[in-house]
């Protein structure tokens, strides 16, 4: 069997990571407003005791999870964990949803279930057509859940549906998600250092930063 030649393969290595290198450039020479905007929103929410969900498919089901498991786990510091949820996991609810009423219900039902007015929604979608997604994005703007999209240059009219919108500058749909990825990573790495301070709280005393609506505090 043939082996295949590094040489080969040289100059498309380059070119992809060429490509990779402009979205993020034009991304940070463009973004950085809208996402301390954005990180400030959240942080706000997270401190109160709202909830940030997520959701997409596919890629985006993954970057989904990857952006709340950063917020309920840890980012860079050490502190208490956030109330992150990614819709994107509990398996017995996407396959008896999309069995019993459709796949493209499958966010937005459990975000009836679950979201409370203040809580955030993180949509993600490469082409801004994915039908759960948006109606996912639907039900939270009918229910005051702040919408963020994650999309691409072909997903204009779905970033007009949210309140909040990250467009990648690219129609090509790794280099969409490597620009969603870096802004969630951003956004995860700001939230918690707006709210537990540069170098984190010790963890005793970072519980009583989070306002649990309903907690019972002590006797």
């Amino acid at each position: 069997m043939p082996e295949t030649a590094a040489a080969s393969l040289r100059a498309d290595a380059q070119s992809y990571l060429d490509a990779t290198a402009r979205v993020l450039a034009e991304t940070a020479a463009r973004e950085g407003e809208r996402l301390a905007v954005v990180a400030a929103m959240l942080a706000d929410r997270l401190r109160v005791g709202n909830t940030l969900f997520t959701c997409g498919n596919g890629g985006s089901a993954a970057d989904a999870q990857h952006i709340a498991a950063e917020l309920s786990g840890k980012f860079y510091l050490h502190r208490p964990g956030l109330p992150a949820v990614a819709l994107t996991t509990n398996t017995s609810a996407l396959t008896a949803i999309g069995n019993d009423f459709s796949y493209e219900e499958v966010f937005s039902r459990q975000l009836e279930g679950l979201a409370r007015p203040g809580d955030v929604l993180f949509a993600l979608t490469t082409s801004g057509r994915s039908p759960n997604v948006r109606r996912a994005v639907e039900w939270a703007r009918a229910n005051g859940v702040t919408t963020v999209a994650f999309t691409g240059a072909k997903g204009a009219d779905f970033a007009a549906l949210c309140d909040h919108a990250f467009v990648a500058p690219s129609d090509d749909t790794p280099h969409i998600q490597e620009m969603h990825i870096t802004i969630g990573h951003a956004l995860c790495a700001l939230a918690e250092a707006a709210i537990y301070g540069p170098t984190g709280t010790p963890p005793a005393a970072a519980r009583a930063i989070l306002v649990r609506p309903g907690a019972v505090h002590g006797s």
